[in-house]
């Protein structure tokens, strides 16, 4: 007989179609970006593998190929070593202080920069603020934070700064920068510097803010649990 509680049961329903939910939310939203955009680049005289790479160059494209990565994995193969892995507290936390910045980024700096319409907007949107908005939701309800730890923080910074190492890289061969306040044909090397170190410091503060969070909230439902 299964001496499984339903609430228990209940809850990993409720987690199971969550996830399966957001996951193909973001799928859809990748694949209606590319869709869209890979067409409109080949317009414009670029290869199938140009149009690709200008896509994979956005930090957007990428942070929410994490997400939708690691939540695949998760609904998947939960059990397997990677899906051990990604179903980390740490590990969760990390991409979602990456799909917390994109948003904020959006919405503070890039947001009044595009004027989309139909469906380019509604990739736009998905992308930057409704992708982010649902796995927010994932990791407060969801994910769990018991092994969070102030170190944390430091170790997801290394994705952001490859990042920028290889756009820098690759505007200087290309003469192409996804974002301007990462052009340096424009604003040339101190200022990019400086933008960069400002974002570094912010990824920081949300990875320091989520930490915090986390432990609060690890630390309230163990009071409550041997309450």
């Amino acid at each position: 007989m299964d001496n499984t509680p339903i609430t228990t049961v209940h809850t990993k329903k409720i987690k199971w179609a969550y996830t399966a939910l957001t996951a193909i939310v973001v799928w859809f939203s990748l694949v209606l970006q590319f869709y869209l955009s890979i067409p409109a680049y080949e317009a414009l005289g670029r290869s199938l593998g140009a149009s690709v790479g200008q896509l994979l160059s956005y930090y957007t494209i990428l942070c929410n190929l994490l997400v939708v990565i690691n939540l695949t994995v998760i609904l998947i193969i939960p059990q397997s070593s990677v899906g051990r892995f990604f179903s980390r507290g740490s590990v969760l936390t990390g991409v979602v202080v990456n799909i917390t910045v994109v948003a904020v980024v959006y919405a503070t700096v890039l947001r009044q920069l595009s004027n989309l319409q139909g469906l380019f907007k509604l990739a736009d949107d998905l992308l930057h603020t409704v992708n982010p908005l649902l796995f927010i939701i994932y990791w407060f309800a969801f994910v769990p934070k018991s092994d969070l730890k102030w170190k944390n923080a430091l170790p997801w910074l290394w994705f952001p700064l490859a990042y920028l190492i290889y756009t820098l890289i690759r505007g200087e061969i290309l003469g192409n920068y996804p974002y301007p306040f990462v052009n340096v044909a424009k604003l040339g090397y101190g200022q990019v510097m400086l933008n960069s170190l400002v974002l570094l410091f912010v990824f920081l503060g949300f990875g320091v803010l989520y930490i915090w969070i986390g432990r609060l909230l690890a630390r309230t439902s163990k009071s409550i649990a041997t309450s």
